[in-house]
């Protein structure tokens, strides 16, 4: 006769069943008798699930929000919010202590998701998640995927997130609701466990005392994160009104056609971001010997082709990602550090750096190689003409995320507008994606006449190991970021040297610092910036910039924040 049998409504007699015991403490408290059998019945492997239970409700409670604080000394830590929750359980009468722990539970597991993603966002773009304006990144994310690792490994990513999701959701609500029948059952022991935990968690708070620095013994990351959260969502309301504030005064939005850059008339004008290329990749001592060489190199040879160069750094709005916000900050002249604020700026008439070259009858041309399709904001921009990584002839295999390489990039524009006979002087804008995550493959410079459909770069691609196994290695990650780098300035400079016209005008700086796994914390947000060009005049502009000489700046280059170089460049160049 089972258990379940023995519970089951009338049935005729059985003279064998034996007689009912009394009911015991448990069922006089009021706590259902099936869940007190079936621990008898059982007990080992109820203590196991009961064990599992509180183990991962206390690692979603003290779990910090930073990878590199994720070790085992870390976790030793006493959450004030399990305090608190456990003393609420312990109140409450068996029907309401479920109902709550159910509840309780449910909302521990979403804020576990949201540590997770803050977690990751940390990490990858040095900042925390914003619940209102960042949920649209997540497409990004997944286009991310698809680049990377194809559709298929995509699609599985996505559904085993949202399984991921489901599994802790569920889990910590009914963990949470086994410790509340615990607490229940064990209500004496429980009140005086909380009672001495509570006093050792002042103590701890109070001295500040840390077994694993930073973090503090005397938890409350839970709540920090919760109370950051809910502070973001006004935050994020106000912000409009803030930017558009910001926004409504321009200095040059009213300054007649004419006089607009009349410093660079009859000069070809290129800017050019170099992906992910920080101040981390000039001074870090981890890339700054090969990446300086490049440089240094780069110097010598345009000016033996009669080049001089400025450089300087600009404080970029963004880390790690979210590179069209660094575009839109410097050529707008606007501290766009998010997606609502990049919404406002495309749906209004703010003169952009590159519209002010179309009003002043430059031809504008977009060269992006990592936008695929159709892109709207290009009319915003004064663009004329896109070539985006479908108009640009590639064949070859993608190197993970960038469609094609720099050079080969750079080769199109060159074919398609810059070498074009009899055309009208040019404003570019050109972006270099080589050096984008996953940094790997790596493409090598090649003879400028032999880089074809890109097919012959199929045989490099295939050798190299796939970013998922290039990513178990910390080290390979940052020797492909130092030599991708190093690939992007080669081909910039590469391409000056072979085909740099005497009235050329180059800028090219990085849009933001690459990820934390690069840089380590606590990196700045600057990005090297430099000025090219042939005639003396161009430079002799922004004498008073304070620029240091050569393509590599130095430590004591001037720094800017990257939202005052439209200003600055309209002044210098304009009447």
């Amino acid at each position: 006769m089972s258990i379940s049998d023995r519970s089951a409504g009338p049935r005729a007699r059985e003279p064998e069943e034996l007689p009912r015991p009394a009911a015991g403490p448990d069922e006089a408290a009021g706590e259902e008798p099936g869940p007190a059998r079936r621990r008898r019945a059982h007990p080992v492997l109820w203590w196991v699930i009961t064990v599992l239970a509180a183990l991962l409700v206390f690692v979603t409670l003290v779990a910090p929000q930073l990878v590199s604080q994720l070790t085992p000394g870390a976790l030793l830590r006493i959450p004030v919010e399990g305090l608190v929750g456990a003393a609420l359980l312990l109140v409450l009468p068996p029907r309401p202590r479920r109902v709550v722990a159910a509840v309780g539970g449910t909302a521990l597991g979403l804020l576990t998701i949201l540590k997770i993603i803050n977690m990751g966002f940390l990490e990858v773009l040095s900042r925390p998640f914003d619940p209102v304006l960042d949920w649209v990144l997540l497409d990004d994310a997944v286009s991310f995927l698809t680049d990377s690792v194809g559709r298929a490994g995509a699609i599985g990513a996505v559904v085993g997130v949202v399984l991921l999701v489901l599994a802790v959701v569920v889990l910590t609500a009914l963990a949470v609701v086994r410790l509340g029948t615990l607490l229940g059952r064990r209500r004496a022991v429980s009140a005086r466990a909380v009672a001495v935990l509570t006093v050792v968690w002042l103590g701890c708070a109070l001295s500040g005392a840390q077994l694993v620095p930073p973090v503090p013994v005397a938890a409350r990351s839970a709540a920090s994160l919760a109370y950051q959260q809910a502070r973001a969502v006004p935050a994020g309301v106000r912000d409009k009104e803030t930017f558009a504030r910001e926004a409504s005064g321009d200095a040059f939005r009213d300054v007649p056609d004419g006089e607009r850059l009349s410093a660079l008339r009859g000069k070809d004008v290129i800017f050019s971001f170099v992906e992910s290329y920080g101040r981390s990749a000039v001074e870090d001592p981890r890339y700054a010997p090969q990446v300086g060489a490049v440089l240094d190199a780069g110097t010598r040879e345009l000016e033996a082709a009669g080049f001089a160069s400025r450089s300087a750094f600009l404080t970029s709005p963004i880390a790690g990602g979210g590179s069209w916000l660094a575009h839109a900050t410097f050529s707008s002249g606007l501290w766009i550090d998010n997606e609502q604020r990049d919404r406002s700026l495309v749906s209004s008439d703010r003169l952009t750096l590159t519209k002010a070259f179309e009003r002043a009858h430059w031809n504008t041309v977009a060269v992006m190689p990592g936008t695929k399709g159709a892109w709207p904001e290009a009319r915003f921009y004064g663009l004329d003409t896109l070539y985006s990584a479908d108009d640009m002839g590639y064949r070859g295999l993608n190197f993970s995320w960038s469609p094609m390489p720099d050079q080969f990039a750079l080769s199109t524009f060159q074919r398609t507008e810059y070498g074009r006979p009899g055309r009208d002087p040019l404003m570019a804008e050109v972006v270099l994606t080589s050096s984008h995550s996953p940094w790997t493959p790596v493409p090598q410079l090649r003879n400028w006449d032999d880089l074809g459909d890109g097919t012959g770069y199929d045989a490099a691609v295939r050798a190299t190991d796939a970013p998922p196994v290039v990513w178990q290695d910390p080290d390979r990650v940052r020797v492909g970021y130092r030599d991708s780098i190093g690939y992007s300035l080669d081909s910039l400079v590469s391409w000056v040297q072979k085909y740099g016209r005497d009235n050329l005008v180059l800028v090219f700086l990085g849009d933001h610092q690459p990820a934390p796994i690069i840089t380590g914390d606590g990196a700045s947000r600057d990005v090297p910036v430099t000025i090219v060009a042939k005639d003396p005049a161009v430079l002799d502009r922004i004498a008073g910039w304070g620029w240091q000489d050569g393509l590599k700046p130095g430590p004591q280059a001037p720094v800017w924040r990257m939202d005052a170089f439209r200003d600055r460049f309209l002044s210098a160049f304009g009447s």
